[in-house]
């Protein structure tokens, strides 16, 4: 063993019985994980909802384009928040990254949902930098709306006071961590819709660590109130359901 190897962090080595102990103790740990995780979801899955009155308009590839015209039809709309400022030459590559990581999400067409990138850059910069990245996610401007500021995803004291993840303008300069970021510019979050007939509702929104592994079809579905749709799920009554995992 040379000596880096010899200085190598690495996990305690131990017998297999050893190991087994403490893997069964983890085990417990992530079952009681996932229990919390259901309940939180349930939890989730009754939360009342906020009829907009505001008619957002975002600009796409063939055109304007209303807040209710971004559901495809459906009856669940996912936005992600991406960070794209309309100064910027390129997106953010945290946002950016996450995009790259997304898996296939046919499933959610199949469970009434759509999922779009909203960012404030104007279309033509979007469009080059989702040519740039090969992409083919449905992403549309927000340029001329209010939707980011409303959503807290642009901060502008001059548009209206600071607010991310929940946390008022005061709140965000006590932070000991706090950054400059958190008080002005663009950020990222995950907004959930809810359509009945024409009239739009919004659900849900999560922001920073929130959006942490919101990558594939199943936790992104947790988010909205329909949830995956299956059987397993603590959901209200008349909530659309399916054999799990079928």
């Amino acid at each position: 063993m040379n000596s880096t190897e010899q200085t190598l962090a690495h996990p305690n080595v131990v017998t297999h019985d050893a190991w087994r102990t403490q893997r069964l103790e983890l085990l417990a740990a992530e079952k009681e994980l996932t229990r919390h995780r259901d309940r939180v979801n349930a939890q989730r899955r009754r939360l009342p909802m906020v009829k907009l009155e505001k008619d957002y308009q975002f600009a796409g590839p063939e055109g304007q384009l209303r807040l209710l015209d971004l559901f495809a039809g459906r009856r669940q709309l996912i936005v992600y928040h991406f960070m794209f400022a309309p100064d910027w030459e390129q997106g953010c590559q945290g946002c950016t990254m996450l995009v790259n990581s997304l898996g296939d999400l046919s499933l959610l067409n199949k469970r009434d949902t759509t999922f779009v990138l909203v960012s404030r850059a104007q279309l033509e910069k979007l469009q080059k930098y989702k040519a740039e990245q090969g992409w083919d996610r449905t992403w549309v401007s927000s340029f001329e709306s209010d939707f980011n500021y409303d959503f807290h995803v642009t901060l502008d004291d001059t548009v209206a006071p600071p607010e991310y993840n929940y946390r008022s303008q005061k709140e965000l300069q006590q932070r000991k961590e706090a950054e400059p970021f958190f008080l002005s510019g663009e950020l990222h979050g995950v907004s959930v819709f809810f359509r009945v007939g024409d009239d739009v509702y919004h659900t849900y929104s999560t922001y920073a660590r929130g959006c942490e592994s919101l990558t594939d079809s199943f936790r992104l579905l947790d988010l909205t109130p329909y949830g995956r749709q299956e059987e397993f799920e603590d959901s209200p009554t008349g909530w659309p359901q399916k054999p799990t995992y079928g």
